[in-house]
């Protein structure tokens, strides 16, 4: 038997690459920064106003400075202790150079250099500057100002003095790098989110931030926008500006302070009349999204304090039976704030706390802080527990309707709503549901779509505004509870959005206002009651034709006013051009004609001259404007807004919570005054209002 061949293998020592100083943050930054999208993007700016404000809690200079420049350029400034210069034992080269080109070097890995500190991993600094084209660190310290430049993480020269300063403090200034940002474009509104979030956790440090895009010289002062950001009220502020313009329960914010075993904790909450939870949670100023061990902490104390002070002053009834932890999320407006020596982060982005000592400090100081808030404002405790009573009362009634539309659908013999149109897979991932306006339009729809994997829905009856109801009234919706059957995935304590039915629930409704209020109908549903599945990407918007434009054969369905002239102004330009060419054929045949009978003496000049001459008409170009989608056929349906390969979809998503939050909340809120004050102030900016 002939022995294998074994083919050689270019797979050898010079094959393995090592990754030297910050080449790893240029080769993967996602594994840094999350990304390289605009999140990312923002990432870079909040590393080094992190670094900042920990000189700040560390008691060094409570001034910070943050500029957006022109050419897309950042500047942070500080006046704290300034990066040390000297030389560093380890590295032999200037401690400055080393923090701004060596992973994992800092100030923050134990030392008394920072007892609380946000840049835990000591990656941050040295992270924006290998992502940066170029990178400027100015240090005022010891009398000097030192200076030292990079180019994609690499330094330039040794660091330098190049002048005297009475101050001290560090400036750094950068350029995030295109080769690594596909779009280099900074929100005024985010940084500005931020930078006043991270003033209300820091009380009295005063940030000021400038945009200086828009006026490249000092000169021109009128064009630079500028904030400046300082509470005394700390986080009790944070809470009421997140409540304002909503009712709330307790007047006065239940606020707990205190540090045990070197964790510092601050609590503040509020509650309100709205359904939804807004609870915000912070590790040494950094904002853990995912919670963590903190929030865990403040739950359990929530939930046991609020239970036991509501039985021993009989505000609950043995029919009730207990406040759950989802009872008491419901109208809650929160801010849990602990700042701790040696925080454990999951992941260089830190969405979550990890530290198990904290929960039990924090559990014991909220329930603390907050029996002794209860006992002294009796009113107020009294308002928070009916709020929380009558979320209980709501769930009970919930799960008692939602169980009776279980419960017949099942005799029924079916238990998906009798309107739904379903597809033939099972495979959510593939499956779309159409959410369509009206009957007529629910029909076209029906007749048109792919059977295989998209369902119709039809809306019927009048829309329930959730900002303005209750959860058992929502499920015994008769144009509710029909979607919330055949997304299949339950709602309020019950909801899984592993469950859901469709890869896609798409909203199509007509292009008129009418359309335009039940589509912010159902966001403001899908948004209080379903948030994961616009977390997910699973929320649409489909977007059906305005127009279609025909002259001739040559038929166009256009999506907006300005892509209506465009083609209006291509059909012209043809018809002028293909009229030009029959004018000069026509101009030759009578000039050849004009010269015959003259030839003849059948005409003279003069009576050529009297006759005149002749206006070309353009051929008219036929446009029919649609404003409902049932005056679409099934296959005029299909080919503009169903068909994958041809239709055009807006995903919903959430890029600022909080914002979206205020805005559900004027728009569709109880209160009017800021409805009325929000449309004054953007009427003028309306464009295609249908009256």
């Amino acid at each position: 038997m002939a022995k294998d061949k074994v083919a050689k293998s270019d797979y050898g020592a010079k094959e393995i690459q090592v990754l030297e100083g910050l080449d790893p943050v240029r080769k993967r930054p996602g594994m840094y920064i999350g990304g390289t999208s605009t999140e990312g993007l923002h990432h870079l700016i909040w590393e080094v106003v992190n670094n900042s404000i920990d000189e700040a809690m560390a008691g060094h200079g409570n001034d910070i400075l943050v500029q957006m420049m022109p050419n897309d350029i950042i500047s942070v400034r500080d006046f704290g202790r300034g990066i040390p210069v000297e030389i560093h034992p380890q590295t032999k080269k200037s401690t400055l150079e080393t923090v701004l080109t060596v992973l994992h070097a800092g100030g923050k890995f134990g030392g008394e250099g920072y007892k609380i500190s946000g840049g835990l991993h000591g990656v941050g600094v040295s992270v924006v500057n290998a992502l940066s084209a170029w990178t400027k660190v100015e240090v005022c310290r010891e009398g000097k100002i030192w200076v030292q430049e990079y180019k994609k993480g690499i330094p330039q020269g040794d660091v330098k003095a190049v002048g005297k300063s009475d101050h001290t403090g560090t400036t750094i200034t950068f350029q995030a790098d295109p080769e690594i940002f596909p779009e280099i474009k900074y929100s005024w509104t985010k940084v500005l989110d931020y930078v006043r979030q991270q003033a209300y956790l820091t009380k009295g440090v005063k940030i000021v931030i400038e945009d200086r895009r828009e006026a490249p010289t000092e000169k021109e002062e009128h064009k630079i926008r500028r904030h400046g950001f300082y509470f005394d009220g700390g986080i009790v502020s944070f809470v009421k500006f997140l409540n304002r313009g909503k009712i709330v329960k307790n007047e006065m914010p239940v606020y707990v302070e205190k540090t045990v075993d070197d964790v510092a904790v601050e609590i503040s909450l509020q509650y309100t009349d709205g359904y939804k939870e807004h609870l915000y949670s912070f590790a040494n100023n950094i904002f853990t999204p995912e919670g963590g061990m903190h929030v865990t902490g403040f739950k359990m104390a929530l939930t046991r304090v609020l239970n036991d002070y509501a039985k021993k002053n009989n505000l609950i009834k043995e029919k009730d039976g207990g406040m759950t932890s989802e009872d008491l999320k419901e109208g809650l407006t929160a801010v849990v704030s602990v700042k701790l020596r040696n925080p454990q982060f999951e992941g260089q982005t830190k969405s979550k706390l990890g530290n198990a000592e904290v929960r039990g400090i924090v559990s014991s100081i909220t329930a603390e802080g907050l029996v002794e808030f209860l006992e002294k404002h009796p009113t107020n405790a009294k308002s928070m527990i009916e709020k929380c009573l009558l979320t209980v009362r709501a769930r009970i009634a919930a799960r008692a309707a939602k169980d009776a539309v279980l419960r017949k659908g099942a005799l029924e013999g079916m238990t998906l709503p009798g309107k739904l149109a379903d597809c033939t897979t099972r495979n959510a991932e593939l499956s779309e549901l159409y959410i369509v306006e009206g009957d007529s339009a629910g029909g076209s729809a029906k007749q048109g779509r792919n059977r295989m994997f998209q369902a119709i829905l039809p809306l019927r009856g009048k829309l329930v505004n959730v900002e303005k109801t209750s959860l058992d009234k929502v499920v015994k919706s008769d144009t509710l509870k029909p979607i919330i059957i055949a997304l299949g995935c339950g709602i309020g304590e019950t909801f899984d959005a592993s469950k859901i039915r469709y890869g896609k629930i798409i909203i199509m409704a007509d292009a008129d206002v009418d359309g335009s209020h039940i589509r912010v109908l159902l966001l403001t549903f899908f948004y209080r009651y379903f948030e994961d599945l616009i977390t997910n990407g699973h929320i649409y918007i489909a977007q059906p034709p305005l127009y279609r434009i025909q002259k001739g054969r040559d038929v166009r369905w256009v999506y907006t006013d300005e892509e209506k002239d465009v083609v209006v102004e291509e059909f012209r330009l043809k018809a002028v051009e293909k009229g030009a060419e029959k004018a000069a054929d026509k101009k030759a045949a009578k000039a050849a004609d004009k010269a015959a009978m003259l030839e003849s003496g059948e005409i003279t000049e003069e009576e050529l001259e009297e006759a005149g001459g002749e206006v070309e008409k353009i051929a008219g170009v036929t446009i029919q404007r649609y404003k409902g989608l049932g005056e679409m056929n099934p296959q005029q349906l299909w080919d503009t807004t169903m068909d994958p390969e041809h239709r055009k979809m807006m995903k919903v998503e959430i890029e600022d919570a909080e914002e979206a939050d205020r805005v559900f909340d004027v728009l569709m809120g109880s209160d009017v005054e800021p409805r009325r004050r929000f449309i004054q102030t953007h009427a003028k900016t309306v464009k295609n209002l249908d009256v």
